[in-house]
């Protein structure tokens, strides 16, 4: 992990068209819900999340709508859980939230999407803060630190999704970052938006090849 303090922000992760607005956000999450069915779903997922009509409409390649997220958080939910943390989210993830407070079957290595209410700050949550620990321990770490302590922790599984309010461009956005603990070096976004749909089209390049 020692030296691995540099970001990486490959061309292919500077994604056009910012998501902000709910509606926004409801098109593309359906869109992404029946790309993540047709394209990543294994048969154990496929058998808990399909209806035999929709099992066999998929084996037939039709189109299988499905909805992956949550209801939508409610405006009092989102501003409780700002007022936490003494932030006020950027305005891809306030327009997400208004569209699903929280997601599954995400196509990266994380369970899902937190809910509003679930936010943390990486430093202050049982895994992050096992992490920035371990990275506190080994020199030449130090900027990664930095960012894990000064950043919210908007999904977890095996690795991180991050974002940075101290990082903030024209648009209002913060900086995302998607980070692997076992590979160090954070791969940066210029959103949260587009981390989210970095998924979406390597789905898409998948489905077309």
């Amino acid at each position: 992990m020692s030296g691995m303090s540099e970001t990486t922000a490959p061309e292919e992760n500077e994604v056009a068209g910012v998501l902000a607005t709910p509606e926004e956000w409801r098109v593309f999450l359906k869109r992404y819900g029946e790309l993540y069915v047709k394209v990543r779903a294994d048969d154990d997922e496929l058998v808990d999340l399909l209806d035999d009509d929709q099992l066999e409409a998929l084996d037939q390649g039709e189109r299988v709508e499905l909805w992956l997220g949550e209801a939508p958080a409610r405006e009092e939910a989102l501003v409780a859980s700002e007022e936490r943390l003494g932030v006020r989210f950027p305005p891809s993830l306030r327009g997400f939230f208004l569209a699903s407070d929280g997601w599954t079957h995400l196509d990266a290595w994380v369970d899902g999407v937190h809910s509003c209410g679930s936010v943390v700050w990486m430093r202050d949550s049982e895994a992050g803060g096992r992490v920035t620990d371990t990275y506190d321990s080994i020199p030449g770490n130090e900027d990664d630190v930095q960012l894990f302590r000064r950043s919210i922790e908007i999904a977890r599984g095996e690795d991180f999704w991050l974002l940075d309010p101290t990082d903030v461009g024209p648009d209002g956005e913060w900086a995302a970052y998607e980070f692997a603990p076992k590979y160090g070096n954070p791969t940066k976004y210029p959103s949260f938006s587009a981390l989210i749909r970095s998924g979406y089209e390597s789905m898409e390049e998948d489905d077309a090849a």
